[in-house]
């Protein structure tokens, strides 16, 4: 009996060792990361706020684009790609998804590229600048399309064994900015109003156990600042002082659900550093914990494009009638889709709406979103999803448009629809249900990647 009981014992033992050892492999994993300067090196028209009515005017600071690209050992990819940007337009992110599955086959759900929506960055949008100066944001375009596909190879060229950790802190300075009024909900503080303060932190360790890369995010506009001059506003300065205070160490800010949230105080430079430092401060919170959550992988990725629909469209006489309005902005919109009409073109009835998920093993499930999308999503998704840490991205992959949640968009307002009068592509509002198509895709790609 007592052999059988040693017997048993060894062979419990060596199960668990095996056991062991497939954890160990599991948490080896290879990094790299590369970063580079996109500042226009003339002056451009400026994205962000329509009153804007000249170029830019200097550099308060360089910005930047970042990339972290991510291995495990099973030979899953995950390439990371942050822009000092106003946005992520549809074809930039179309035209570097093949590009690199020509050159690294990469696939469509290994590319995550995340904007931190600086309102003192160019404009690239299609057809926001003037006429004179779309050539200028064009040939910008352009240039920036090369300048990812270059950095992304050299993170992946730079890879080298690495150790993943993953926590988090709290910061303070971004609010809700849609306030009730007898008049409706307009763009000011609002105290009561639903935020999330989570500062998301995930880092990146080298073989010798030195940082090597900090990826962190954060759900406020990056709107501190409206001169002109470039500048990555508060999460620029984020970036800087981390990488200052820890040399050799790149720091990539990925924004989070900010679509209604603003920083205050804000209007100066000196606010955009304080914002910063405050940022910085969480992060190096969240890095100082005794004990992060190590992340063993492996890695699993889900990539799709849902149709997401529009409101019915107004009717030709609706638009007709809105060039009578004293609203500037309604009136060109209607101008434009009236143009359209003329022309033959029809109007589109929902636009291709990107929605990515991944899974570093049963540590960590990230979703990227689309879109400026309201902080209801982020706080939705982390309850429903919880289990795993969970972080919610916006302004991924194709910044088109503000996405509202149903109580947004029953409520009103500049992101439940008031935006869309500036774009030259969305005939109207989305849909009510759009909050209810995005989550339940969300779900479906998230099972998919459990099994």
């Amino acid at each position: 009996m007592n052999a059988l009981r040693i017997g048993v014992c060894l062979g419990l033992f060596l199960l668990l060792t095996s056991i062991t050892d497939v954890s160990a492999a599991d948490t080896h994993w290879k990094a790299g990361v590369a970063e580079t300067k996109i500042t226009p090196e003339q002056p451009m028209w400026m994205a962000g706020y329509a009153s804007r009515n000249k170029p830019s005017e200097g550099v308060a600071q360089d910005l930047f684009a970042k990339a972290l690209a991510l291995e495990d050992s099973g030979g899953n990819r995950l390439i990371i790609v942050t822009l000092d940007l106003i946005g992520v337009p549809r074809a930039l992110r179309k035209n570097l998804e093949k590009r690199t599955a020509e050159v690294l086959g990469l696939k469509p759900e290994s590319l995550l590229i995340n904007a931190s929506h600086t309102h003192c960055g160019p404009e690239l949008r299609v057809g926001r600048a003037p006429a004179d100066k779309e050539s200028a944001s064009g040939n910008y375009a352009g240039a920036l399309e090369d300048k990812l596909f270059t950095l992304v190879g050299q993170a992946w060229s730079n890879r080298a064994p690495a150790n993943l950790a993953y926590s988090h802190a709290r910061a303070g300075f971004g609010m809700n900015r849609r306030l009730p009024s007898p008049t409706g909900y307009r763009n000011s503080p609002n105290p009561e109003g639903p935020v999330d303060t989570d500062v998301p932190v995930l880092m990146v360790k080298g073989a010798d156990n030195k940082f090597r890369a900090v990826l962190f995010g954060y759900a406020c506009h990056n709107t501190t600042l409206s001169f002109y001059q470039f500048c990555g506003d508060y999460a620029g300065f984020a970036q800087e002082y981390l990488q200052k205070d820890n040399p050799g160490v790149i720091a990539l800010f990925m924004l989070g659900c900010g679509g209604d949230q603003n920083p205050y105080p804000r209007g100066t430079i000196d606010l955009a550093q304080k914002h910063g430092r405050t940022l910085a401060t969480a992060v190096e919170s969240a890095i100082s914990v005794s004990q992060p959550r190590v992340i063993n992988g492996p890695l699993r990725m889900a990539y799709t494009e849902i149709e997401l629909p529009y409101d019915t469209h107004p009717t030709k006489a609706e638009f007709e009638a809105r060039l009578q309005s004293k609203d500037k902005y309604e009136a060109s919109h209607a101008q434009r889709m009236l143009d359209r009409l003329a022309k033959g073109e029809s109007l589109a009835k929902s636009y291709p709406y990107p929605i990515q998920v991944v899974r570093f093993g049963g540590e960590l499930v990230l979703v990227a979103l689309g879109g400026e999308v309201v902080v209801d999503f982020s706080l939705r998704l982390k309850w429903d999803l919880a289990g795993p840490a969970v972080w919610v991205a916006g302004y991924s992959n194709d910044v088109m448009a503000y996405i509202p949640s149903r109580r947004v968009w029953t409520e009103g307002g500049y992101e439940a629809g008031g935006a869309m009068r500036f774009s030259s592509s969305h005939p109207t509002r989305w849909a009510g249900s759009v909050e209810e198509l995005i989550v339940k895709q969300v779900h479906e790609l998230a099972q998919r990647l459990q099994r």
